[in-house]
């Protein structure tokens, strides 16, 4: 098991100073920041002269939603902890072995592939997909999917709530509890599909032990979002007729 879990040094720096009660709060503030995020993204989208894609609508109500939770987040952590935001979620840079990091996203995207082949897993046109109607709609939800998503939930799953699980549960219930959540959010856009959610659990399992074993959540920020790139492009190979 030692050859597994970090030196102790990196143990340390993983330990949280916040609580399960910290977290309860951030929860409490998930849906609040939701709807204020969709009222004001109504709000500059109605202040533009244009229609615009259906794209940028859901995008932008999510990335003012994830903006308003990191705010509350980045004031709970100085107020009550006087803790550094960006060091106290393990965003480190450089990590070890950091150029091989960039190939465990596509590796994953492959195993992923084979596991869901193997379950019979069914084709579901999910709200993602929904949104790629015309070409600025695409460029949108790629840069969306590569960058500030993958960041904004790194930072929350893998930042957050991992070590707070880690510590409590040990390192591979922790790594799970953390992982579960993940997947269970993306559910949705797959109807509940028990084998689409079991893949987004692996995955966002191999993301929590880039992050363990790393110590470092920019680590597993890339490997989410090579993974999701690959995804992506292997989409747009499929469905060529998009780019027409």
């Amino acid at each position: 098991m030692t050859g597994i879990l970090p030196p102790p040094l990196e143990r340390e720096r993983q330990d949280p100073p916040w609580t399960w009660l910290d977290a309860g709060l951030l929860l409490g503030l998930m849906l609040p920041c939701a709807l204020i995020g969709l009222g004001l993204n109504a709000l500059l989208l109605w202040l533009l002269p244009a229609k615009q894609p259906d794209a940028l609508r859901a995008i932008g109500a999510q990335f003012l939603a994830y903006g308003l939770w990191f705010g509350a987040l980045f004031l709970l952590l100085k107020a009550r902890y006087d803790a550094p935001f960006w060091d106290s979620l393990g965003w480190r840079v450089p990590w070890p072995r950091m150029r091989l990091t960039i190939f465990i996203g596509p590796a994953l995207v492959i195993l992923v592939v084979i596991v869901g082949t193997l379950l019979h897993t069914p084709e579901i046109d999910n709200a993602v997909q929904k949104l790629l109607k015309d070409k600025t709609s695409i460029l949108l939800v790629g840069f969306f999917a590569t960058t500030l998503g993958p960041l904004a939930e790194e930072l929350i799953f893998r930042g957050f709530l991992q070590p707070l699980t880690v510590r409590t549960f040990g390192a591979w219930a922790g790594v799970a509890l953390a992982s579960l959540p993940f997947a269970l959010l993306h559910g949705p856009q797959y109807s509940w599909s028990w084998q689409h959610v079991l893949m987004l659990f692996l995955a966002s399992s191999v993301f929590g032990i880039v992050r363990w074993k790393l110590d470092s959540t920019a680590a597993s920020t890339l490997v989410h979002a090579t993974y999701n790139l690959a995804f992506f492009t292997g989409f747009l190979l499929q469905r060529k007729d998009l780019l027409n």
